[in-house]
């Protein structure tokens, strides 16, 4: 009957972001709180469960997602997102631009937000398509998979974030698992698939979307080793964190390196270090810098606020002892973790769209889950990878991703769905597929 009862307030919620339109952090409060009363817990309870699932998650998430909102801006508007494009595309030529094109997604999808990353490349696209005659669909796919895998898979990007925290998984073995499961994803979905595509009809790709185009510094673009070092100075000191962890005695180094390669500390010296280096040394007025780092934290608030209420979720039905329950049936039926995980973020994204409403619903219902089966480390994160996956599965007509996709490129909404959405389904399965094999092998 528990079960029953938590599978009633699923559909409920998808009713309620769906049907009555109600914002996902709204529709999730008031499903944890009737899936609360409704197993019998006490008001009292269902109030203290939302209180300490919001508290725990928040003191976590609300840093890092700030901290990495704002240093992908500062990013953002030293041109490091062209800094990486560029000098690829011109060291590798024309014949291996696709690749190119995937590996740059790849880097630039890491720090900067998926919308504001490919508004900013599209006319680089319709230079390729210009000077090859083929349609911008064709090189926009590699970019497009770099992207989606890029910001999906791999911390500090807010998504992967939210679900390692829910999931208490450590964030040097989510960023490692990332790329090793992320990397063959956007390989097959964005190379190897853009060949599908060559006979899209040949239409110009516009900068028209939903989001405008950053202004960028007038100090000049940054060099691509400057961008390099600038992206990979958090994710190294994180993993540097873990690997410590694992391989160093007890001692002075090891706490340093505990210290320096936390998400909050590692992530502040990369902001630091981006708002010298981007803006005082190039001679950008404070109030200018100030500016940008504060609209950064405009859609940060949002992802912040529905992962706070996705903790509620997860609290609630830990102390209501379904959680234990859950864990329990799942492992009694031998189904593993990581199938489930990655089902429950698949049928979300479909149903309303978001890719981080799947991951926080996927994750809130996972997590009492993986309380009981004691899964390792790397296991663990392994699970955050395969929701990651389910929640890039089918972008369609209610994903907003969809419809910035097809007003770029000038497709029509069956082009966009027999390439965008195969695009997002393929990259899915893939890199679902390679963290099955990951976990098999070890």
């Amino acid at each position: 009957m528990q079960l029953v009862i938590v599978a009633v307030g699923i559909l409920a919620l998808l009713i309620l972001i769906l049907r009555i339109k109600l914002p996902a952090f709204v529709a999730l409060l008031i499903v944890s709180a009737g899936v609360g009363l409704a197993l019998d817990m006490q008001p009292a309870a269902v109030l203290a469960s939302i209180r300490d699932g919001m508290a725990s998650t928040l003191g976590f998430i609300a840093v890092v997602v700030g901290l990495g909102a704002m240093f992908g801006a500062l990013l953002e508007f030293a041109g490091g997102v062209q800094a990486i494009a560029n000098p690829l595309l011109g060291s590798m030529g024309p014949a291996r631009a696709l690749w190119a094109l995937g590996v740059a997604g790849l880097l630039v999808g890491i720090p900067v937000f998926f919308d504001v990353g490919f508004i900013i490349l599209v006319p680089l696209l319709q230079q390729l398509s210009e000077r090859s005659g083929r349609s911008p669909i064709y090189f926009a796919t590699p970019l497009l998979a770099g992207l989606l895998v890029g910001h999906a898979f791999i911390p500090p990007t807010p998504g992967p974030l939210a679900v390692a925290e829910l999931l208490h998984a450590d964030l040097g073995w989510v960023i490692a698992m990332g790329l090793i499961c992320g990397t063959p994803a956007m390989i097959v979905a964005g190379p190897l698939l853009a060949r599908r595509f060559q006979n899209v009809a040949v239409r110009r790709a516009t900068a028209l979307g939903d989001v405008a185009p950053p202004q960028q510094s007038s100090g000049g673009t940054i060099s691509l080793g400057h961008a390099l070092f600038t992206i990979l100075l958090p994710l190294v000191l994180i993993v540097g964190n873990t690997a410590g962890q694992q391989l160093l005695p007890a001692g002075t180094v090891r706490t340093t390196l505990e210290f320096i390669g936390h998400p909050f500390v590692a992530l502040l010296i990369a902001l630091l270090y981006a708002y010298v280096a981007f803006g005082i040394t190039r001679r950008v007025p404070g109030q200018r810098l100030q500016e940008i780092m504060t609209r950064s934290l405009e859609p940060a608030g949002l992802i912040v606020l529905v992962t706070g209420a996705g903790g509620v979720f997860k609290e609630i039905l830990v102390d209501s002892g379904v959680g234990e329950l859950m864990g329990t049936f799942f492992r009694e039926q031998a189904l593993p973790p990581m199938l489930l995980a990655y089902a429950l973020a698949a049928l979300v994204r479909i149903a309303q769209g978001s890719a981080t409403v799947a991951m926080i619903t996927s994750a809130g219902l996972t997590a009492p889950i993986l309380q009981h089966l004691q899964l390792d480390e790397p296991h663990t994160a392994l699970v955050v990878v395969a929701i990651a996956a389910g929640a890039s599965i089918a972008s369609h007509v209610n994903d907003s991703g969809f419809w910035l996709v097809s007003r770029c490129l000038n497709l029509t909404e069956a082009e966009t769905l027999r390439t965008w959405t195969v695009l997002s389904t393929v990259a899915s399965i893939v890199g679902f597929a390679a963290a099955s094999v990951v976990a098999a092998l070890i």
